[in-house]
């Protein structure tokens, strides 16, 4: 007879209670990353983050640089199967990275000129960098990342890291060796999966690790302990910690009967996450893993004393994580949060922290947001190009009870001030009829979208959205203009 399933906590669902929105101990997170992290994780609070995003790898290489038709398969690149596609959902999501700009955009416009456009490949390196801008921000000063993949994409991974943390915080890259039965092939067999191990600064946390020496090597050492050449003593010093750890870990993967296999393919072993945990963080230390699967990072930080996050959007991924902490660590505690939240949610949001709302409204309309210290009522810009032309679209987010006309009037003087095409007026109440009348007096503009436009978070939760410039296929994207300034519409720093 099976034994019987232990009951978990019930899950507690944002919104349910009066804890703080930016939990300081553990929290395991069901939702997408790039939708969860600006909502429950602060920025520069994580220590260390260690992520293991999944990838078709058992696509064929050739497969993943062919041209695709752009069907929709949305549902297979939201749910973070084990596979990537170009399709509807892909493109607009390669669109919105070059709209929000910077350096990682440059790189996914290099990627599509080179890969000569949509393919399986392009879909994940879109998919990607936004996820990794976002990792950037929550990472503190002293933090540092390792981002673990496959040789399949690890040169593109590569680029994107290098224009999301700089190339001057690239570390190392550590091989992970292990030995494996294979099938034969017309290639040497592989062994070894790449983690790319980057810092946000200069001052960041590394506690060097070492290993015994061999029996050859201490014995070697002792022999030639003290060696004189000439008039000069050379002494040839012994550690007693053993010699400095390299960057190949030759660390076994697991086999089928190890006793921390949980069921899932991709399962990493515990030695190797608890090596990255412990040279990247300190007792105490906070760290994320926003593709958690079946939580072996969280496992290993429990382990060792950490604080963790654990994001996932499967639901058997946070099922498998929960049976595996209460049975590896009896009493645990931590938060459990579910992610997208309900309008009753949203509004406790509003309430909470008004700067994460707007955050998140700017989010949902693809808006990339000012920041905190935004003025003039402008918390997001929305950046895109038409026909080599620049368009721009300026969101003012209303997280009150109540809006009046002028807040709107205010928006379209700003929309007028700046030279925008559009303003977008999103509200949490419900505006009044005269609003309608004010946004229709306003007309279209030079692109034949409306000046003013009001979206309620009510309507957010429907599926509209604001309406914008939408050029023939991909967004162009043209290098040789320099990124608008924030500063013209907000005043306000990134």
């Amino acid at each position: 007879m099976a034994p019987a399933r232990r009951k978990l906590p019930k899950p507690e669902y944002f919104g349910g209670d009066t804890r703080p929105l930016f939990s300081t101990g553990s929290m395991l997170i069901l939702g997408d990353n790039l939708e969860t992290l600006p909502i429950w994780v602060d920025s520069e609070s994580v220590d260390l983050i260690y992520l293991d995003p999944p990838f078709n790898s058992s696509a064929t290489y050739n497969m993943l640089f062919s041209h695709k038709d752009g069907t929709p398969a949305a549902a297979q690149i939201r749910a973070f199967t084990d596979s990537w596609e170009w399709n509807d959902a892909a493109s607009a999501a390669y669109d919105e990275a070059l709209r929000a700009g910077g350096d990682a955009a440059r790189v996914l416009h290099g990627f599509w000129e080179m890969l000569d456009g949509g393919c399986d490949m392009l879909a994940y390196l879109s998919m990607m960098a936004p996820r990794l801008v976002e990792l950037r921000r929550v990472l503190k000063p002293t933090g540092s990342i390792y981002l673990h993949c496959d040789p399949t994409a690890s040169h593109y991974l590569k680029l994107l890291m290098d224009a999301v943390f700089g190339t001057k915080n690239f570390r190392n890259e550590i091989i992970w060796h292990y030995r494996r039965w294979t099938g034969s092939a017309r290639s040497f067999l592989k062994m070894h999966d790449t983690i790319f191990f980057y810092s946000k600064s200069d001052d960041y946390t590394f506690n060097r690790q070492f290993t015994e020496y061999t029996a050859a090597s201490l014995k070697r050492k002792q022999n030639y302990h003290t060696r004189i050449k000439g008039d000069d003593v050379y002494v040839t010093h012994i550690d007693d910690r053993g010699v400095g750890e390299n960057d190949v870990w030759q660390i076994p993967l697991l086999n089928s009967q190890a006793k921390e296999r949980v069921g899932y393919p991709t399962q990493k072993p515990l030695a190797l996450l608890e090596k990255i945990i412990v040279a990247g963080s300190n007792p105490g230390d906070l760290v994320l893993d926003p593709f958690c699967g079946c939580g072996t990072a969280v496992d290993a930080a429990e382990n060792l004393g950490r604080r963790w996050i654990g994001i996932d959007i499967a639901r058997l991924a946070t099922d498998v994580i929960e049976e595996r902490l209460h049975r590896e660590h009896p009493g645990i505690r931590y938060d459990l949060r579910v992610f997208p939240p309900t309008i009753e949610e949203a509004e406790r949001l509003a309430e909470t922290d008004r700067h994460a709302f707007q955050e998140w409204a700017c989010f949902q309309i693809g808006a990339t947001p000012t920041g905190k210290g935004a003025d003039r009522g402008i918390d997001g810009v929305i950046d895109g190009y038409v026909q080599g032309k620049r368009w721009r679209a300026l969101v003012s987010v209303k997280s009150g009870q109540t809006v009046k006309v002028s807040e709107l009037r205010d928006l379209l003087g700003t929309v007028d001030r700046e030279r925008a095409q559009t303003g977008i007026f999103v509200t949490l109440a419900e505006p009044p009829r005269t609003f309608a009348k004010d946004v229709a007096e306003t007309g279209l503009g030079d692109l034949r979208i409306p000046r003013l436009q009001v979206v309620t978070v009510a309507e957010l939760f429907t599926g509209k959205r604001p309406a914008i410039p939408a050029p023939a296929g991909v967004a162009q994207f043209d290098l040789t203009v320099p990124a608008a300034s924030v500063e013209k519409a907000s005043d306000a720093g990134a």
